[in-house]
């Protein structure tokens, strides 16, 4: 296996990671209170607390992307080159 192959990988994992986020926040974005109900169906929370929430999750997501996708992409590039 040549180094191409996790390099692909590893670019590909990246970009479908970053559009789940993208999703995400559009989702976040442009259908708040749809999402926040269905979510107090069960279980109780304050929209500061829903708000909270999910800017955390997001923010975990794309530290996890990075650890995770980017940076061994990166390190990749540099080895291959």
């Amino acid at each position: 296996m040549t180094l191409e192959t996790p390099r692909a990988f590893l670019g590909w994992c990246t970009d479908i990671n970053y559009g789940v986020l993208v999703a995400w926040f559009l989702m976040y974005v442009f259908a708040h209170d749809w999402v926040r109900k269905l979510h107090t169906r069960w279980f109780r929370l304050p929209v500061a607390h829903f708000d909270a929430f999910h800017y955390a999750g997001m923010g975990l997501y794309k530290l996890g992307i990075f650890l995770v996708n980017l940076v061994p992409y990166l390190a990749l590039l540099i080895v291959g080159r």
